[in-house]
């Protein structure tokens, strides 16, 4: 549960960090795309605002979906209540799992980095369901 919290505190932190910090693009968006940032602007002027809203909503959810799996894990898991171990897993696959496979298939610079949350939370579902 205690990790489950943590994994939670964790994706608040970082949906905080999309609303508040994140710059529209990272050095590796035009290099995925393979079109240079000064030629992106050129061409979309508009990008970046528009990111900026983007990441400002994604960011939004995150946090929102993360303050309850952080009250979930306090609360309900700590219960037992039924169904709430596979809402949780359920849960980390679709945040941290797919963030994280997404930033391998787009070479993110921080692909590894991200990678650890995922795992945290993989380890933290089998260590629940492992519970009697």
């Amino acid at each position: 549960m205690s990790l489950f919290m943590a994994c939670g505190v964790w994706l608040v932190g970082l949906g905080a960090y999309f609303v508040f910090l994140r710059p529209a693009l990272l050095p590796e968006d035009p290099r995925f795309i393979s079109v240079p940032l000064d030629r992106l602007r050129g061409l979309a002027p508009g990008l970046e605002a528009w990111r900026r809203i983007v990441f400002t909503v994604m960011g939004g959810f995150m946090t929102g979906a993360c303050v309850l799996i952080v009250h979930l894990a306090r609360m309900a898991m700590r219960e037992r209540q039924g169904g709430t171990g596979w809402a949780v897993a359920f849960s980390g696959l679709v945040t941290v799992g797919l963030m994280s496979a997404m930033d391998f298939v787009l070479h993110s610079d921080f692909r590894w980095v991200l990678l650890l949350p995922a795992l945290l939370w993989a380890v933290a579902a089998v260590l629940y369901a492992r519970q009697v």
